[in-house]
């Protein structure tokens, strides 16, 4: 009876771990941020998008294959020309996920590797068809409107495939080396002007200032000779006068420099 009992224990616990082994075989679990398609090897890929949480499943029929829908970021360098002929080294970083009701057909279409086979393709296309309208100075000066343009149509681009871009911005900006020693040179001859524009206004003033020294000694000499046919020696022997104050003045704050009253010795009446 005890052989029977624990046979029959032994059967049940083995048919109870088979069918938890069947069980767990039909099972799959959809974590947060995530979605899952479908694949019935008789019916293809349904359209159906299942959610997150436990799900059953037909082992061996059915395949769920399983989608990431948060944001994920991805550079994509570009190499490009501009208006004026000027090649152009651009990356552009791009947040992106896809929308979760095209998931059968992305993957239909695209497969897991979406991002791969989209991204560089419609980036590069944009990126051309925009850069090509500017030329290399504008591209500078006017970044926020180029990149505007390249958000806007790479935004409508990437829809078609079903994919939503969550922000596009421009990163990294470069031109070739022909274009860069060209401005440097540029920003070198324009030095060498502004130098030689100062040096020339310098001479300028200097001119306008011996003209104007001059045009004053003229008028100056012109008085003078005009006062001597007027007032004759008298003038000569006022500017005598002035001159001799102004020795005076100077002599007066010498130390240097004695006084005798008038009709002294000069050995100041030393005896003979």
């Amino acid at each position: 009876m005890a052989a029977q009992f624990f046979n029959r224990i032994g059967q049940l616990g083995l048919g109870v771990a088979l069918a938890g082994g069947v069980i767990n075989s039909a099972l799959y679990n959809v974590d947060g941020g995530h979605r899952a398609v479908i694949f019935d090897r008789f019916a293809g890929i349904k359209n159906v998008v299942v959610g997150e949480g436990t799900h059953f499943f037909i082992p061996w029929v059915q395949k769920p294959i399983l989608f990431d829908i948060r944001s994920r970021p991805r550079n994509v360098p570009v190499i490009t020309g501009s208006k004026d002929l000027q090649n152009v080294n651009i990356t552009l970083r791009i947040l992106f996920r896809p929308v979760p009701d095209s998931l059968p057909k992305i993957y239909t279409i695209l497969g897991v590797d979406y991002d791969e086979r989209v991204l560089p393709s419609i980036t590069t296309e944009v990126l051309k068809a925009v850069v090509a309208q500017f030329d290399a100075g504008e591209l500078i000066t006017q970044r926020e409107v180029v990149s505007q343009k390249v958000s806007e149509e790479l935004t409508d681009r990437a829809s078609q495939f079903g994919l939503i871009l969550d922000d596009i911005s421009l990163t990294h900006l470069t031109f070739g080396k022909e274009f860069t020693q060209a401005v440097e040179l540029k920003q070198v001859a324009q030095q060498e002007a502004e130098k030689a524009r100062f040096l020339v206004e310098k001479a300028e003033q200097q001119k306008k200032a011996a003209i104007i020294s001059a045009e004053g000694d003229a008028q100056a000499a012109s008085l003078l000779a005009k006062s001597l046919a007027e007032a004759g020696d008298g003038l000569v022997e006022l500017r005598r006068i002035e001159a001799a104050e102004d020795i005076a003045h100077n002599l007066s704050k010498s130390r240097q420099v004695a006084y005798l009253p008038p009709g002294q010795n000069v050995l100041l009446n030393l005896p003979q």
